[in-house]
């Protein structure tokens, strides 16, 4: 049976994993509005210098040729914000991640714990009851790190996929201005 002091023990705890959680998310949250403030400041800058450039042609040809010139960097700089993003989402779900697996790894042996003393407590004859809660244990345990594989596998394939297609795109990109020109 748990006491009072262990109780509270535990509900500080999990408190204490909440906030360091949620400081995990909000260190994320921040990290993306920074990226899209000096996004939104350089988009902002470099409009102006564009429409200066395109106020300074005086020829068709100078305009196609900085019309060109003009789109390779928007592909560019698209990619590397979606990678930052990416980044940033990875490494938050990254830390998000360990730290649950922590807390789980806590709360699943001071669970154990439990089962083991009740079962130390057990009154005669309990022994069955006793080894089938002991085996479901185990089998939610394996269960929740199945789990938390697939989780990692599927992070991991979706990592892989993103980089492959942003690789593609701005390579894509690049011919085609390189055509243009």
């Amino acid at each position: 049976m748990l006491t009072a002091e262990q109780l509270i023990a535990a509900q500080k705890a999990n408190l204490a994993a909440a906030t360091d959680l949620s400081k995990t998310v909000m260190a994320g949250f921040e990290r993306v509005v920074e990226l899209n403030m000096a996004a939104s400041k350089a988009a902002f800058s470099e409009s102006f210098t564009g429409l200066e450039t395109l106020l300074a042609v005086k020829t068709p040809q100078d305009l196609a040729a900085v019309s060109a010139s003009m789109g390779q960097p928007v592909y560019e700089k698209s990619a590397a914000y979606s990678r930052h993003l990416v980044d940033i989402a990875t490494s938050t779900s990254a830390e998000f991640t360990k730290a649950v697996e922590g807390q789980t790894a806590d709360a699943q042996a001071k669970f154990a714990s439990l089962v083991d003393n009740a079962a130390k407590n057990a009154p005669a004859g309990s022994e069955a009851a006793v080894a089938i809660l002991k085996s479901s244990v185990s089998a939610a345990n394996n269960a929740l790190e199945s789990v938390q594989k697939a989780v990692k596998q599927a992070t991991e394939v979706a990592e892989a996929n993103f980089n492959s297609v942003a690789a593609t795109a701005t390579g894509a990109a690049t011919k085609a201005t390189a055509k243009k020109r």
